[in-house]
């Protein structure tokens, strides 16, 4: 009975490998890679699946732990972003993991009607875009202000 329990375990994980290669194939695009080095496809590889796997974290999290601080999973300036993005205002309390989630899955396609459930990966990944793209236009406009 162990031994059928630890397989069992086995394959629950598969679905969880199953998802990474989903997010890194679709989402990260690797298998479009034109790298001339293997130097070169290595690293790609090693960045594309720490992207990757921050996303599928972000979807298992935010199903199984919702109420966790979203600073432990984003930084200011990607909660801001994710805001400012979907034109609402931040919540006076820190918000939470799922509140900012559903902001980027938002960006990316999930329409958050009561009945649709929590947002899958390829909503997270289009929606991280836009909020990096954002992130990336709140530092340039704070490094450009006069002093």
């Amino acid at each position: 009975l162990a031994e059928v329990a630890e397989l069992i375990d086995w394959y629950r994980a598969r679905w969880e490998i199953e998802i990474l290669f989903h997010i890194l194939k679709n989402g990260c695009r690797i298998e479009s890679l034109q790298l001339q080095t293997i130097d070169g496809l290595q690293r790609a590889i090693a960045l594309y699946l720490i992207v990757s796997w921050r996303i599928a974290l972000l979807m298992r999290f935010g199903r199984t732990c919702p109420d966790l601080p979203a600073e432990l999973f984003f930084d200011q300036d990607e909660c801001h972003a994710a805001y400012l993005l979907n034109k609402k205002k931040p919540p006076a309390d820190p918000p939470t993991l799922n509140q900012v989630l559903r902001l980027v899955a938002m960006l990316g396609g999930f329409l958050a009607r009561k009945g649709d459930g929590e947002p899958g990966v390829k909503t997270i990944w289009i929606g991280l875009q836009r909020v990096m793209d954002c992130v990336i236009g709140l530092q340039f406009m704070r490094e450009a202000a006069p002093g």
